[in-house]
Formats: structure tokens, sequence, C-alpha cells
């Protein structure tokens, strides 16, 4: 432990700091009961509207797309119907209740927090701020979230329900082996039987030394103003969580009791999988291993474990759970934060939408260039802005395009993330933000991009994927557009085809996502606000047909716009080196 530096000053800051802190947290509490009532009102009222309205159709239209699905056998049918009826009872509750408990959480934490930011981010005049900021922007947030949650009713449901109902089984149909069924509940059961009493009693012995452990870290942490004391203005809630700290221990041994029932009936999972009652039964004790090396690597205790852990998997590769390198003990378990970071120092890891906000700016600015050059035309815009099929081109076909685009540039300035924001920003796997959620649209686009690059393409073939890209999602435009000569290369045909459709289902999952069609809606209404504008009278329409002249113009213009953009990258550079030298 190092030794206390400028203890008493710190305890006096504090001291002095605490009643500044108190007179910030009662204004943040009476803001919070004033617009807590206020957002849970319109959270509740608003997400069970849509829910409760809703829910006859998405009842209906879940069991049709199931028993029409070409990808399920007739058991596995009958089994999801059955599987699917608990989900679509609860779901009204749980959005009913979550929409009470969340309104009333946000609507009293956001004030409160909105309070201490205005503090922190030294605006001018704090007072005003202080009362004012985190009330109307609490509210906005909850209508926000209202019209998200209708967008995933209206369209993300009914789009993912439809691939179900549409897409060929890619290696036959997906049927449950019944002669299995009754080894795999019986190897659950005595997974749940094993693996849930033990890993009880394991987390229950582990508790006190995780209950000291914490306490002599906060501790620790505090004389030495390190990690959470590092600020004055966390200091009270770094204190609160030494206080609170066994309840944080007694939901540990809870969580821990609910993942050893999963990991317990997991142990059907494998035995149905690998068809054998024995590599269940090593799954069952493998469980007990996996989690005893766990829980000592967060809690810092010696590495191992004292249970056996037997293969459970036939090809004898890496399973599931056990150890890799990626999965050792981290160093911020052993090296505490420095002192010399602050708040006032810039993060580098970015917004989890700026991605979104980039394609969007590029989606707005490709829709006008389109839109006047003839290749897109409003009645296309219009029907997307419906939800039609018709506007597939724009609601999936121009966002995939702006992104072949980025993936392209990223390609050829050899980045080893994403260009975005005029080749500005890169979003790398350093700076990306750190959730699962974002990694299942980020990694398969860093994949495609060094499929891109590793294709060398040339001029016209860039010209010819990005038609590609544009136009594959509407079957019928395609086959009437001129997009130029294919490669003569069959293989190579291929492969951009294949290149195209991996990026409009990529475009397609995240069309799904809560904010996009809000964004979306937004940037086409700039679009048209924009060609209105230009235009004076009104839109300009086009027929829609594409001419390859109509492609020629389009794309030369992308080139030149490239060029132009690669000067202008020089230029900066040169001012940049320049200033530095």
């Amino acid at each position: 432990m190092e030794p206390p530096r400028g203890l008493l000053l710190h305890l006096w800051n504090f001291i002095c700091f605490l009643p500044y802190f108190i007179g910030l947290l009662l204004v943040g509490f009476l803001k919070g009961a004033i617009v807590a009532p206020i957002v849970c009102v319109l959270m509740t009222t608003g997400n069970s509207v849509i829910v409760l309205g809703l829910w006859p159709a998405h009842a209906v239209w879940a069991y049709f797309c199931i028993l029409s699905a070409k990808r399920l056998g007739p058991v596995m049918k009958l089994l999801v119907c059955i599987l699917v009826a608990l989900p679509l009872a609860l779901w009204p509750v749980c959005v009913v209740v979550g929409s009470i408990l969340g309104g009333l959480a946000y609507g009293f934490l956001g004030p409160v927090f909105g309070t201490f930011k205005a503090v922190s981010e030294g605006k001018t005049d704090k007072f005003r701020h202080c009362v004012i900021d985190g009330t109307w922007d609490t509210i906005k947030w909850s209508l926000t979230f209202v019209r998200d949650l209708s967008d995933v009713c209206l369209y993300s449901y009914f789009s993912v329900m439809d691939d179900l109902r549409k897409q060929d089984p890619p290696d036959g149909r997906i049927e449950i082996r019944v002669a299995y069924v009754p080894v795999a509940i019986l190897v659950g059961v005595l997974g749940f039987a094993v693996d849930f009493p033990v890993i009880t009693v394991m987390a229950a012995l582990k508790s006190p030394y995780m209950l000291v452990k914490g306490w002599h870290r906060l501790f620790h942490d505090c004389i030495g103003r390190e990690g959470p004391f590092l600020e004055s203005i966390c200091v009270p809630f770094a204190g609160l969580a030494i206080l609170l700290w066994p309840f944080a221990v007694a939901g540990a041994l809870l969580g821990s009791m609910v993942a050893s029932i999963l990991l317990g009936f997991y142990a059907a999972v494998v035995a149905y999988q690998e068809s054998s009652f024995y590599l269940g039964l090593c799954y069952v004790v493998a469980a007990l291993s996996i989690y005893d090396e766990y829980s000592n690597d967060i809690l810092d205790m010696p590495e191992g474990s004292c249970f056996p852990k037997p293969m459970y998997r036939r090809n004898g590769g890496l399973q599931p759970g056990s150890r890799t390198p990626s999965f050792s003990r981290p160093a911020s378990f052993k090296n505490p934060p420095s002192r010399t970071s602050s708040f006032a120092t810039p993060m580098i890891e970015l917004k989890p939408l700026v991605l979104l906000d980039s394609l969007f700016q590029e989606c707005r600015r490709q829709g006008e260039i389109m839109v006047l050059e003839g290749l897109i035309t409003v009645k296309e815009i219009d029907d997307a802005k419906s939800g039609k099929a018709s506007g597939r081109v724009i609601s999936v076909g121009l966002p995939a395009y702006c992104l072949f685009q980025a993936l392209l540039r990223s390609a050829k300035a050899n980045c080893t993330g994403i260009l975005i924001e005029d080749n500005v920003t890169e979003i790398t796997s350093a700076n990306r933000p750190k959730d699962t959620f974002y990694d299942w649209f980020l990694n398969p686009l860093l994949v495609i991009k060094d499929q891109i690059k590793a294709q060398n393409l040339e001029e016209l073939e860039e010209d010819y994927l990005g038609k590609l890209v544009l136009l594959s999602g509407d079957a019928e435009k395609l086959k009437n557009s001129d997009i130029g000569p294919p490669p003569e290369s069959e293989l190579r045909r291929a492969e951009l085809d294949a290149l195209a459709r991996r990026l409009q289902g990529i475009t397609k999952s995240i069309s799904r996502y809560p904010t996009y069609r809000r964004r979306f809606e937004n940037s086409i209404r700039a679009i048209l606000e924009e060609l209105d504008r230009k235009n004076g009278k009104g839109r300009r329409s086009a027929s829609g047909s594409g001419s390859e002249s109509t492609f020629g113009r389009m794309f030369s213009n992308q080139r030149s716009f490239r060029t132009k953009t690669t000067n202008q990258e020089d230029d900066q550079e040169t001012e940049r080196d320049g200033d530095v030298v």
C-alpha cells in the first residue's frame, strides 16, 4: 500500500466539499421527485398502448411464421410453438412492469446526474444549469424511448419473423432428434441437482473473502485517493460504495445461484448435441471447475480449481469456458488506476452511435446525389418511409452502399479499422465502444473490409460492386438497370456477389436496431427538404430506370469526390506537418 499523500489536505477539501455536495444532491432529489412521475406516466402509457395494441398481431404472426418456416421440421415447429407461448404471454407484463420501474428510476436519476453534470462541465451560469439540466432532456428521452419501441414492434419484429419464414435451409431442415430428448432431459435434471448446491456452497464460502477483499481495496483507494476516490465529486459516491459493499456481495451470491441453474441445465444441451449421456455427465463435473476458475480470477485468488475438468466435446478442441490467454487474469486486478487520469482528460473510446451518425450523414449526401442524378426516385423514398418492399433500395441498399464506400476507403488507406467522418475519425478494436452488441456489427464489417482489400479491386470492379450493393435488394430494378459489364471470371463474379449479399445482410440487421429507423427517417426527411430547397417549387422526380449514362455520371462524381477528399487530406497533412515543424 502506498503511503498517504496529503491526507490532511484531502480530508479538509472533502469536509469543505461536503455541504456543496449535499446541496446539489437535494436539488437533484427535488427535480427527480417532480420529473419521475411525469416520465413514468409517459413511458407506461405509451409503451402499454403500443405493446397491448400490437400483441394480437404479434402472436398470430409468430405462429404463422413458425408453422410456415422452411428451416424447421415438423417436430421442431411443434416444440417452438409450445416454447414461444410463455414469452408471448409474459411480453406485455414485462413491458408494463419494466416501463413503470424504468420510468421511475430514470425519471429520478436523470435529473440527479444532470445536476452534477452541469457543475462538472464548466458552464458559465452554473446555478441556472443546476436547476434546468436533466429535466426536459429526461422527458424528451422518455418520448424517444417510446418511439424506438414502436419502431421495434412495428418493423423490426416483423422483419425478423419474415426472415424466419422465407429463408431456405442451407444445410437441410432443423429437426429434433426425438430419441435423444429424454436422455438430454435426464442429464439436465442431474446437472441442476449437482451444480446448483455445489456452486451455491462455493459462492457462500468465497463471499466472506470477497467482502474483506472489496473493503480492503476501497479503503486503500480512499486513503491514497486512487480509483473512485480520485475526483472530489466522486468521493461521496465512493464512500457510499463502502457502506453498500455487503449488498453487492449478497447480489454476487444470488447471481452465482442463478448462474448455477443455467450451468446445470446446459448439460442437457451438451448431451443432445454430442448424442452422449456420458459427455453430458462430464459437462456437469466440468461446469464446477469452470465456475471455480472464473471466480478465482475475479477474486484474485490462486489460479486453477480443485475440481476435475473432463473433456465433454468429441472434437477435443477448445471448449466453451476453457482457459485461454484472453480470459486470463487482467492486469487491472493487480494495478490500481493511475492518479494522473481525470475527467478532464479526453476519452479515446468513441460513443456507441458514432458509426450510425456517420452512416446517416453519408446517406443524406449520397441520397441527394442519387435523386438528382435520377438513380433513385422520390417515390422510392416515400415507399421506404412507409416500409414497403419497393423501398428496399433506399432502406437497405443506400446504407449498404455508404458502408461499402467507407470500407473501400479504409481498405485503400491500409487502416486497421473503419474511417468515418470525412476520413478523420477511425473506429478500431482499441477505441470501439465496449459493448457486445456493437461487436455484432463492427467485427463482420472489419472482416468484409479485409476481404475487399484482399480482392485488389480495379476501378471498374469497384463501380460494379457498388451498383450491385445498392440494387441487389430489388431484383427487378437490378435486372432492368445497366450496371456495367461484370467480371469475366465466374469465380470473381461469384466473390463480388457474395460480398454484396453480406453487406446487404449486415445492413438489414443494423436496420433492426431500435434507434435506426428514427435516424433513417430524419435523414430521408433532410434529403427531401434539401431537394425542395434546391429545386425551389418542388421535388425533382426521375423515371427510376437507371440508365448507363446515369450510373456513369453518378459514379464519376463519386470518383471525383474521392480524389478531392484525398487532395484535401494531403493538404491537411501538409499543414499539420508544417505546424509541427
